[in-house]
């Protein structure tokens, strides 16, 4: 098939709703991992302990140090009672956030919100699709302060367990907060094993990407060309492009943790025609089949949603039927999936 003719359908695969992690695994790095040759489709089953072995020295490991906000908080209508749930995705800009509200229809321009007694208070300025709405805060002190207080840890909606440490939501190594979800990729490293991989020659880079939820939402179109992604916003620091560009200079492969990190070493590849800068900003890079992958020579990523973008973005590496061979596998194999789930390798 044509890689211009691809409908959603193509990136469909059949999934046990009991195969779906609800809890992560005590020990992070005891995760299975299914390691895939892209080039010959060859899989094989090993676990994530085990990644060591797939990095070389001279290598870079890229992981999105991005921390996860306790994005959900819950106000009321002083005007009317009515309850209403806000989802915080992007701080556009000063005190205004792209958010989700339920229920959108009680959040027209110029509803007011209270949280926390007031503690916080909101006027919604803009409507926008899928119930997304633009909102304008007002508050005493420090925001992220007030947000740890009043704000819950939003998991994705398939988890249905509560966490009870909401820290295994978390990288080992957060540290700039502002995601409405976990890069969770890196959801497998623990402190050990980053510090094994560096004794081995390996260089550990970290870049940040705040991950919005239009990445994980379903595509509605028939067609993945008709589909826009929603921006996000990266950063990359002069130390880091410059321990990237060593690192290729030496012949080492740039191995990137997550789709997050591929988007964002990906953006800058696509802005400067394939050089690494150091550079931020939004992106709402849209990879799939027929994309010229620039930096990224592998990755580690979890099992995605059938029919999301980050399925064809890990198709556009591996062929189409190179993952969804392997998904098929991990589905006869009882693999764990998406959030808290297993991992591949893709080399």
């Amino acid at each position: 098939m044509s890689e211009k003719h691809l409908t959603t359908e193509d990136f469909d695969y059949d999934l046990p709703e009991s195969l779906i992690a609800q809890t992560p695994l005590e020990e992070r790095d005891q995760s299975r991992m299914l390691i895939l040759d892209s080039k010959t489709g060859e899989y094989q089953d090993d676990y994530f302990y085990n990644v060591i072995d797939q990095l070389n020295p001279g290598d870079a490991l890229v992981m999105n140090d991005s921390r996860v906000m306790p994005a959900r908080i819950y106000g009321v209508k002083p005007e009317t009672g009515g309850h209403v749930e806000v989802l915080l995705l992007n701080n556009t800009h000063g005190d205004e956030w792209e958010t989700l509200v339920k229920p959108a229809r009680r959040a027209k321009v110029g509803t007011k919100i209270s949280f926390g007694d007031g503690a916080l208070k909101a006027t919604v300025t803009k409507e926008l699709e899928h119930g997304g709405r633009l909102i304008e805060f007002e508050y005493d002190g420090i925001f992220m302060e007030i947000l740890d207080k009043l704000g819950e840890m939003p998991l994705p909606p398939y988890i249905k367990e509560k966490l009870e440490n909401p820290e295994m939501y978390q990288t080992v190594y957060s540290r700039e907060v502002g995601s409405a979800a976990a890069p969770t990729a890196g959801l497998h490293f623990t402190k050990e094993l980053l510090h094994k991989i560096e004794e081995k020659g390996v260089k550990l880079v970290y870049l940040t990407l705040h991950v919005g939820l239009g990445t994980f939402r379903p595509v509605s179109e028939k067609n993945i060309e008709d589909h826009k992604m929603h921006s996000e916003f990266y950063r990359l620091t002069e130390e880091a492009a410059a321990t990237l560009n060593e690192v290729r200079k030496n012949g080492g492969r740039i191995v990137a943790t997550g789709t997050t990190s591929i988007r964002t070493l990906e953006t800058i590849g696509t802005k400067y025609n394939g050089e690494i800068k150091a550079d931020s900003g939004w992106t709402d890079i849209f990879i799939k089949p027929g994309y010229e992958w620039k930096v990224v020579q592998a990755f580690i990523t979890n099992f995605h949603l059938p029919k999301s973008t980050l399925v064809m973005l890990v198709a556009s590496f591996t062929g189409r039927e190179n993952i969804l061979n392997a998904y098929k596998h991990a589905v006869e194999e009882k693999y764990r999936f998406f959030s808290f789930g297993d991992a591949m390798f893709i080399k």
